[in-house]
């Protein structure tokens, strides 16, 4: 009997051991899922308010996506919009849905600028409302502004020259981003962390519609490129989420191409739309920025019927799929005259959401709008299908991954 009871012995033995091993690879295999779906771990940035971005999609993040399924489908349509309002003080309807989770953020106009204290306390206003219990997403809110420089400023003080005065320097690179590095400072000192700026058009004619105002650095797009790279890169590693607009671009648009006034077809050859109007992307989705403005001109090289901004065609197949970029989308003002034959705000809302757009900018100045949009994009969502739904969800988690970026800058 005990050569039988010394074969148990070495089979029980070899049982054992062969269980230990199989639970070692198993916990070993759930820390590496645990790092790889860890956004502090995946992440490229490490170097605070200094370094400029990058790392993976913001909707490959675990813990963002995680967030967003924990929200309301009130709470959800909420992330994807960003609020206005007249006036110094914010509505007490506007504080209310920030307190619950239904706000993105406010885009700030000069008519919202007091003094600095007065902009700085509002700002920590809305933040404090922003930090409720009823809240799910403590990450700091979305608070933005065009400070372009030159005559598109909503803040006194930097950026003070034009992208074209930029571009018209002597030393072109190194003003760039002295610019890009003193606008975003100007923003942080009264709170706020985005800017809708740089603009990346590529005039085509002295005097046209982005060159009046001087809002295009140059009619060279190589030119464009560098500039707006270099003044992207300083604004985020000072804190501020840049912004680069109006892709695919508006550089084509005669003096009376005004979208926000009036519908705007460019009808320019696709090989010139991707060779000089996009070409300024290809260098700022390399330099990993973090949003980027769609244009509502329509473009029938790449769609003949939606502007830009409406278009799956180019926010999906054209900024994402070709050019690759990752950050968050955001729409051109949604109360635009180039939409005058899309309905209204809970129409659009609902078709730019369909199309790819992150965020939609209400800027009507009326927190209602938001709030309609919100509205419009909760019911869109609880009749869409699973990957619709889904497609939402990933929407959201880019912005919250972004409002967690902004909470490392300060």
């Amino acid at each position: 009997m005990f050569p039988v009871r010394r074969n148990r012995m070495l089979l029980l033995v070899t049982c054992v051991v062969a269980a230990l091993a199989a639970a070692i690879a198993l916990a070993a295999a759930s820390m590496a899922r645990r790092g790889a779906a860890d956004p502090r771990l995946t992440s490229a940035p490490t170097g605070g308010r200094h370094a400029a971005g990058g790392g993976p999609a913001p909707a490959a993040n675990a813990a963002p996506l995680a967030t967003a399924a924990k929200l309301t489908v009130a709470q959800l349509a909420g992330q994807r919009v960003i609020y206005s309002y007249s006036g110094l003080t914010p509505p007490a309807g506007l504080l209310k849905l920030i307190r619950t989770g239904q706000a993105a953020g406010v885009i700030f106009f000069s008519d919202n600028v007091g003094s600095d204290a007065h902009l700085a306390a509002v700002v920590r206003e809305l933040q404090r409302a922003n930090a409720s219990r009823a809240n799910p997403v403590r990450e700091p809110l979305l608070l933005m502004t065009d400070q372009e420089g030159g005559l598109v400023r909503r803040l006194p003080g930097e950026p003070v020259l034009s992208a074209k005065q930029i571009g018209a320097s002597a030393h072109p690179w190194a003003t760039a981003t002295k610019e890009g590095a003193a606008g975003a400072e100007n923003l942080r000192r009264v709170g706020l962390n985005v800017n809708l700026a740089p603009v990346l058009d590529v005039f085509r004619t002295p005097g046209n519609f982005i060159d009046q105002y001087g809002r295009s650095f140059s009619s060279d797009p190589a030119k464009v490129a560098k500039l707006g790279e270099l003044f992207a890169t300083a604004e985020q590693q000072h804190g501020i989420a840049a912004t680069v607009k109006h892709f695919p671009g508006l550089g084509a648009a005669t003096t009376s191409q005004n979208t926000d006034l009036r519908p705007v077809t460019l009808r320019v050859p696709l090989d010139q739309l991707r060779a000089i109007d996009e070409r300024p992307y290809k260098a700022a989705i390399t330099a990993n920025v973090k949003l980027a403005m769609v244009s509502w001109a329509i473009y029938p090289a790449l769609d003949k019927k939606y502007p830009a901004g409406l278009s799956s065609a180019i926010v999906q197949g054209e900024l994402r799929k070709r050019l690759g970029f990752k950050g968050v989308t955001i729409t051109d003002a949604l109360e635009a005259g180039a939409l005058k034959n899309f309905g209204g705000t809970a129409n659009r809302a609902k078709l730019a959401a369909r199309a790819g757009m992150d965020l939609i900018l209400c800027a009507v100045r009326d927190y209602s709008q938001g709030n309609t949009a919100k509205n419009a994009l909760r019911s869109d969502y609880l009749v869409s299908s699973p990957a619709a739904q889904a497609n939402f969800r990933a929407a959201a988690a880019r912005v919250i991954a972004l409002r967690t970026w902004l909470a490392a800058q300060s």
